[in-house]
């Protein structure tokens, strides 16, 4: 099977599946959804225990929870009470200050968030989501080989790796991004690699190619393969 041929698969499977689920929906109520009010967001705590990870230490793991992601949580509640204020006097470069401001700290937040969770595993690739990549790749070391390269490209800089699942193509994208802003529009995160230098400096320095081996040697492909099956319903 070609790339093509495997885009191809994965794409009339997402649509099969997605198709059945509207279905399925429309026959059932879903649950109302609980918005969080304005400045009401709070740090989710690290899905694993810190000490226990092999080639990322305690003090790497715990700074980078409590100060960097706990941090982009708080400047985002405090962003958002400002926003709540805005009127429509407001002046135009103030609310888009504002808007900039929001879309960064929401973004990482929720990139932090998933990057932690898909941590704390032993870096085996298992599930379906394990499988769809080498078909569509052509094999397992093909698209981490792109993953590492895009990753090694950040490296001494900022940015997310994020192996998402395009709706607009209906396959699976390997994504760069050097800020927290840009994006895959309505792409599914699968898989997030957090390139800023405060995920490896403490323990790396400015060796990122080590950090990124020890993310991978500690990639929890349960947790990754949760989410290919969610985002595929």
């Amino acid at each position: 099977m070609n790339r093509r041929q495997a885009i191809g698969s994965i794409a009339s499977a997402v649509a099969v599946t997605a198709a059945a689920t509207r279905i399925s929906n429309a026959k059932t109520d879903k649950p109302a959804l609980t918005p969080v009010a304005p400045g009401g967001h709070k740090p989710v705590p690290l899905p694993f225990n810190a000490a226990k990870l092999q080639g990322l230490s305690e003090k790497l793991l715990t700074s980078h929870h409590d100060n960097n992601y706990a941090g982009a949580i708080k400047n985002l509640n405090a962003v958002e009470l400002e926003l709540d204020k805005v009127t429509k006097d407001t002046p135009g470069f103030q609310v888009a200050a504002l808007r900039e401001r929001e879309l960064t700290y929401a973004n990482s937040a929720y990139l932090h968030e998933r990057y932690f969770e898909n941590l704390g595993g032993d870096g085996k690739p298992a599930g379906d989501i394990a499988k769809a990549l080498s078909t569509q790749f052509g094999s397992a070391g093909r698209w981490e080989e792109l993953a590492r390269a895009t990753a090694m490209s950040l490296g001494g800089g900022s940015g997310w790796v994020v192996i998402a699942l395009s709706p607009l193509t209906s396959d699976i994208r390997v994504v760069g991004t050097g800020g927290h802003a840009p994006a895959l529009a309505a792409g599914t995160p699968l898989l997030v690699l957090d390139m800023f230098e405060h995920a490896y400096a403490l323990d790396f320095g400015a060796a990122h190619a080590k950090y990124i081996d020890a993310f991978f040697a500690n990639l929890n492909w349960g947790v990754v393969d949760k989410r290919w099956q969610a985002a595929r319903r």
